[in-house]
């Protein structure tokens, strides 16, 4: 076989492995990854972090005419003495005319505007993990009006230092 047709051969080889390498199917995937690490003197954190960040639902039962409470567990530690909650608002939920209130209660503590002692300072200074309930004030005899209600609750917490 003749120089140039064996170049000629070996270049189409070439070329028709780089255009079965053009037409291959790729993929990629990106995610993202976080990770906040508390100090070890003071934290007041959900265990489950997407609890915080996405709008929570109370289920209605039509069966009562209740609604389902909202419950989460918190991890809390302050090395330092006990923790203290109150509410930044009274917190209802409204649908614009109509309001529901709602009882907060933070390790088994009624939350209010004022400041409450949530975790005695022994345990505190341990670590606990404590739970978060968040529940509709009783219907009135009637039930409650039909509407989309909306809500925010507000707890801000303290270190409490001896």
């Amino acid at each position: 076989m003749p120089q140039w047709r064996l170049s000629a051969v070996l270049l189409l080889c070439g070329l028709a492995l780089l255009s079965f390498c053009a037409i291959a199917a790729r993929e990629e995937a990106v995610f993202h990854v976080s990770v906040k690490v508390p100090t070890s003197d003071f934290f007041v954190l959900a265990l489950n972090p997407g609890f915080l960040e996405r709008e929570q639902v109370m289920h209605y039962n039509l069966v009562t005419g209740s609604l389902s409470p909202l419950r989460e567990p918190f991890d809390v530690k302050n090395v330092l003495g006990g923790i203290n909650a109150r509410l930044g608002f009274a917190p209802v939920l409204s649908n614009g005319t109509d309001v529901i209130a709602l009882q907060v209660t933070f390790n088994g503590h009624r939350l209010d505007v004022v400041d409450t002692l949530v975790v005695p300072e022994d345990e505190a200074k341990v670590g606990k993990r404590v739970p978060l309930v968040i529940a509709a004030e009783p219907p009135p005899s009637d039930g409650y009006l039909p509407g989309q209600y909306f809500g925010s609750v507000q707890i801000i917490f303290d270190a409490l230092r001896p």
